[in-house]
């Protein structure tokens, strides 16, 4: 396995959209373990592959203490099932050391193939509702940060680029 380099805000490759895995192989199931090393060394609890610079539509995520497993998604898609929504504070691998609330859903169905190509689906609330919508933004080129107000959003990109440039 090997530790893969996480994209930061404002880097312009993390608008890339990803493109969905035609097939699932032995290389992208090394990049799934690849990711989990990266995910947890960084103590990240979802990394979406375009945060390391491969746009696949590939997803991991471990909720820890919430529920504790391995989870991965491959091509993800939601749909909302609950007019409901929740704010919840957010954070990202590719953001670091920000946090601010986002409003979304509180309850989706996810439907996406394992790390051996099967289909599968499920219904998700909290955090697992919260976290699949983040990283799904993440495949389509979209950051946490965009849900919030412009000046929010420069203020962020500002302190981030200083913080590169030391």
């Amino acid at each position: 396995m090997a530790l893969l380099p996480i994209l930061e805000f404002p880097d312009p490759r993390l608008r890339t959209v990803a493109a969905p895995v035609v097939a699932v192989t032995d290389q992208t199931r090394q990049l799934i373990d690849d990711m989990f090393e990266t995910m947890r060394d960084a103590s990240g609890i979802g990394l979406a592959a375009t945060q390391v610079d491969v746009h696949q539509r590939i997803v991991v995520m471990d909720l820890g203490d919430e529920q504790p497993q391995p989870r991965v998604f491959i091509n993800p898609e939601i749909e909302v099932v609950a007019d409901a929504t929740a704010p919840y504070d957010e954070g990202c691998l590719s953001v670091p050391g920000v946090f601010a609330p986002v409003e979304r859903p509180s309850s989706v169905v996810i439907r996406a193939l394992d790390r051996d190509g099967q289909p599968f689906e499920e219904r998700a609330d909290g955090l697992l509702a919260v976290c699949i919508q983040h990283e799904i933004d993440h495949l389509d080129g979209k950051l946490f940060v965009d849900y919030l107000s412009p000046l929010k959003r420069q203020r962020i990109r500002k302190k981030l680029e200083k913080q590169q440039r030391l």
